[in-house]
């Protein structure tokens, strides 16, 4: 006879490993480095400068 379930345990188990899932490709996401932001600012800032350069006026 096999020992009973606490379906209560599974579930939270469960949740646990889903909300786990879920942080780890949060932090794949959106886990950069404050230096890693900056150079993408700087990089966005760098391309919207060239583009407002080379616009032809009307």
């Amino acid at each position: 006879m096999s020992a009973p379930l606490n379906l209560n345990k599974i579930k939270k188990e469960h949740n646990r490993a889903s909300r786990k899932a879920r942080a780890d490709e949060n932090a794949v996401g959106f886990g950069q480095t404050k230096a890693q932001k900056e150079a993408l600012k700087a990089r966005a800032e760098l391309i919207a400068r060239n583009l407002e350069a080379h616009k032809r006026e009307k």
